[in-house]
Parts: C-alpha cells; structure tokens; sequence
C-alpha cells in the first residue's frame, strides 16, 4: 500500500514499497521558533540532496512527559501559529501529536500528517478523529503492544474512513526503564497493507530511567536503524537536535543534527542493496 501525503509544494510524497525513504524528523518538542527553523531547514536541505521525502516534526505539546515540571512545548494554539509559518516560509510538510480528541480538528487545519502516540494508539475515541479528518495517520505502536495486535488499530482507521495509515515501530517494554525492537515487527505490520516507520530515536529511550525524566543510549541510533532499513521498511522517525545535551526534550535519545547525513547515506546504500 501507498499513502499519498499532500505537501505545500501540491505535490504529493508517496510513501511505500518502491518509493523513496521517508524522513520525519525535527526536535522532540517545539523549543522556539527559531530552533525549529534551522533544524527544519537543515533537514530539508539534506533530504533534498540524498533523494529522500521530508517531513517536519515538532510537538507542540508533549502532554506524556514524566515529570509534571519537565517542558511540554509552547501548546497548541501558539504551536500551531509556529508549525503553519515553517509550513508556509519553508514549503515542507508538517506533523505533530495529538492527545486528546479536542485538539484533533485544529491540528487538521494546519497538519499535513496527524500522529498518535504510542501510548494513545488504543484510544478509539481518538483515532476515530484523526481519521475522519482524512488526513494521513501516522500511528505509533504502544511500548505494550504486540505488532501483531496493531492490526486492530488500522481496522479502527479504516471503520472511520482512514484510509492513509502508516504504521510506527517505536520498541517494546523490556522489564523496567527499558525498550528492545524487535524487528520481526517489521514485516509483521507491513503485512497489514500499511507502509511501515521505524523510529530510530524513541527506541533507544529508556523511558523514566533519569529518575525525574527518560534516560536514552542514543549511541545504539545507528546499528538499529541500518537493522531496520536492512529488515525493510518505507520510512524514518528520527528526533534531532544542534545540542542534543541541551535539549529541552528526550535529549538523551536525539540524534545530533550534524551526524544525521552521513548516516542516512548508509541507509540508502544498504537499501539499494536489499531492493537489488
């Protein structure tokens, strides 16, 4: 299967078997506006070079986080004003999380895809939102959840007229404050007719495990990703950041911006060589 993703440009981005790889990519959360831009603008350069479909991803509201003190983002109302601007100024398509079916509509007017947590993938209620704005999905499988089990969310998508899913490979619970993939879920949820997304980045988070926040091992980025392009997959997730130390959000477990180009280099080798 093939979702179509609408862009600024009114040029579609195909994302599925036989099409380029797709990159959502951006900060966990949105930090300002001015980091958003040139880490946004960093990224689109670099795709636009490697041959590879960008997408812009920021949280405008981080309603998951640990600690009721850590920084959730600048809302939705002000996060959306920013998104639309990058929209608009930079010409490339955005996605964000919604949380709750509230935020579901406004977040339509300016998204080009909707993203629901891992932890809300089982929300009805919500997905049955997200797809009736008929926009594409982009639905993150629960840290408890078994791959084969999200085939029950794409059915949710599809009763309510989805008919854009893309599926999330984001880890599984591994005892406590601690996450493996397993990449059998690979072709486990492709098998659903879904294009598939491996989330580079949240997969090595170890989610509470800095006591007031997660921690994260983002030094195992690059072996589990050149792992999940090598299973097959159609896309990337992947949370960057100039100063991943300094992060405001999942620090830890963030990509630095500059090492970002040399490795998807190494990921369009090695899916060259699995589609030969």
């Amino acid at each position: 299967m093939t979702v179509a993703v609408a862009t600024p440009l009114g040029a579609d981005i195909l994302v599925g078997k036989g099409n380029p790889l797709l990159l959502i990519a951006g900060p966990c959360a949105l930090e300002s506006e001015e980091l958003a831009r040139v880490i946004a603008g960093e990224m689109q350069e670099i795709c636009a070079r490697l041959g590879i479909s960008y997408v812009f991803k920021a949280s405008f509201d981080k309603a998951n986080r640990t600690s009721l003190d850590s920084y959730r983002g600048p809302g939705l109302e002000e996060g959306l004003e920013i998104l639309a601007r990058i929209r608009k100024d930079l010409q490339v398509p955005v996605i964000s999380d919604v949380h709750d079916v509230s935020q579901v509509t406004p977040a339509a007017e300016v998204l080009d895809i909707i993203q629901i947590p891992a932890f809300l993938c089982r929300q009805t209620d919500l997905l049955v939102a997200a797809a009736r704005t008929d926009k594409p999905v982009n639905l993150k499988k629960g840290q408890f959840v078994s791959p084969w089990d999200m085939e029950n969310g794409v059915n949710k998508l599809k009763g309510a007229g989805g008919t854009k899913t893309m599926l999330v490979e984001r880890g599984a619970s591994f005892g406590y404050n601690n996450l493996v993939v397993d990449m059998r879920s690979l072709p486990v949820m492709r098998g659903f007719g879904c294009p598939v997304i491996f989330d580079a980045t949240h997969s090595v988070q170890l989610p509470g495990g800095a006591g007031g926040s997660s921690g994260g091992q983002r030094e195992f980025i690059a072996p589990l990703t050149r792992a999940a392009v090598a299973a097959g997959i159609d896309g990337l997730f992947m949370e960057v950041h100039p100063d991943p130390d300094n992060a405001l959000c999942d620090g830890p477990n963030s990509m630095p911006l500059d090492g970002v180009e040399n490795l998807l280099k190494q990921l369009i080798r090695i899916q060259e060589a699995v589609s030969s």
